[in-house]
């Protein structure tokens, strides 16, 4: 069985004056503006396809990290990702940093630092990003 997700984009006018909008097709849940201003400077109202695969990222690491802990009979009562894209105008996606926070019982902070490890190499998303750094910033056992 396999899914098929759709975002659609749309582009007028140039790169540094012009515009677009994002929008998740799929699910149907929102439209969000996009602009190379705030791609290239940082916004807080106007979204970047950067800030959309820190999203996806960190949806599928929390995802990975709950299919690893039910390999071991485990079940967190809460996973928190963060996930940092640095884009850097002229090289592109640089780096991702992700930061886990997680309350398991069963797992000692090393046990949980070794399986978030274990975990970022197996995120799908992880997996198509290998062109960029993906580290672990900052992993927490609450």
């Amino acid at each position: 069985m396999s899914a098929i997700s759709t975002a659609t984009a749309t582009w007028s006018g140039s790169l540094p004056e012009g515009a677009g909008t994002t929008t998740l097709a799929s699910s149907g849940l929102g439209t969000f503006g996009t602009s190379w201003k705030a791609r290239s400077e940082g916004s807080n109202s106007t979204t970047t396809p950067e800030e959309l695969l820190g999203a996806a990222h960190a949806a599928c690491y929390s995802m990975a990290m709950a299919h690893a802990l039910g390999d071991k009979d485990l079940v967190a009562s809460s996973i928190d990702v963060r996930a940092r894209v640095t884009f850097v105008p002229g090289k592109g996606i640089t780096h991702i940093g992700l930061s886990v926070s997680a309350d398991i019982s069963g797992l000692t902070p090393d046990e949980f630092a070794a399986l978030a490890e274990e975990v970022k190499g197996a995120c799908p998303v992880s997996q198509a990003l290998t062109g960029t750094t993906i580290e672990l910033e900052d992993v927490t056992l609450l």
